[in-house]
């Protein structure tokens, strides 16, 4: 079976990290990897300054309490991490996902992703994490790196998991918009899913053509699918697409540019990330 690596962290997106992925699993047959990464801040007290006047044995006395420290909050992120992946790994098999393993590691989740993605089609993440700001909208600061970082899918999951039956396929007619369609018709995950392809800009006969032959390349794999060509901003009309006819999942090409262009003019995919409240199934 192919392995599908469901990143928790222990936030409140963890429970619909592991209900994505169990519906992931359930549709492909498969096996379900939970990776949870303790990082320098789970393990480590903050750094302190001990230039000042303090004396020699206060000092010595102050860093043995603060490796003491070190050492118990190293134990107790070491407990916290196995319990999180215990009720990750409970809460799928309960779903009727039959192999499930855990892994616990030190380090980047970055480096860690990269690890074990070789055996892996499927990678999904929380839109956010413990360390976000949720009032502000921030996404969280893995999130992009993650998925720059790799060229499997990444289903970014919402804050809440719905069943998914209805999905809102942005196309652009660009690179990874295409590597979307040609991983949506080989994937089993859209079966049974109703998909409805979305193209924004003027209404040319090229644009109109790219988004037939997508939409007639879905339908020649068996998937029910509408297509429509919409004028307007894209961030704009996708994000208000996906919340008024409430879509249960976006899929689109993810950072089709560079870092430097992004910086420039911004990412439409971080845009959309942010802007939806939809999980999105991301493509490079």
């Amino acid at each position: 079976m192919t392995e599908l690596i469901a990143v928790i962290d222990g936030s409140i997106y963890s429970e619909s990290v592991c209900d994505h992925a169990a519906w992931a699993a359930r549709s492909g047959g498969r096996s379900v990897a939970v990776v949870h990464v303790l990082g320098r801040r789970d393990v480590s007290s903050e750094p302190v300054n001990l230039s000042g006047s303090i004396g020699l044995g206060a000092r010595t006395e102050l860093l043995e309490e603060l490796a003491e420290l070190d050492a118990n909050k190293a134990r107790l992120a070491l407990k916290r991490g196995r319990a999180i992946l215990d009720g990750a790994r409970d809460r799928l098999e309960a779903a009727g996902v039959s192999q499930v393993s855990t892994r616990l590691r030190h380090g980047e989740l970055v480096e860690t992703v990269a690890e074990f993605e070789e055996d892996a089609q499927l990678i999904v993440i929380g839109k956010r994490g413990e360390a976000a700001d949720f009032t502000s909208g921030h996404l969280g600061s893995n999130l992009e790196r993650v998925v720059r970082a790799t060229h499997k899918q990444v289903l970014v999951a919402a804050r809440s998991y719905r069943p998914i039956e209805r999905a809102l396929i942005a196309f652009d007619g660009g690179a990874s918009a295409n590597k979307a369609i040609d991983g949506i018709a080989g994937s089993s995950l859209f079966k049974d899913v109703e998909c409805h392809l979305l193209t924004v800009g003027s209404d040319t006969s090229e644009r109109r053509d790219e988004l037939q032959q997508a939409a007639e390349q879905l339908r020649a794999a068996g998937l029910k699918v509408t297509e429509e060509l919409a004028a307007g901003q894209p961030e704009a009309v996708i994000a208000a697409a996906a919340e008024d006819r409430a879509f249960d999942l976006l899929v689109m090409g993810a950072y089709g540019h560079s870092r430097i262009r992004n910086l420039i003019i911004g990412s439409t995919t971080t845009e959309m990330l942010r802007s939806c409240k939809t999980s999105v199934l991301l493509f490079r």
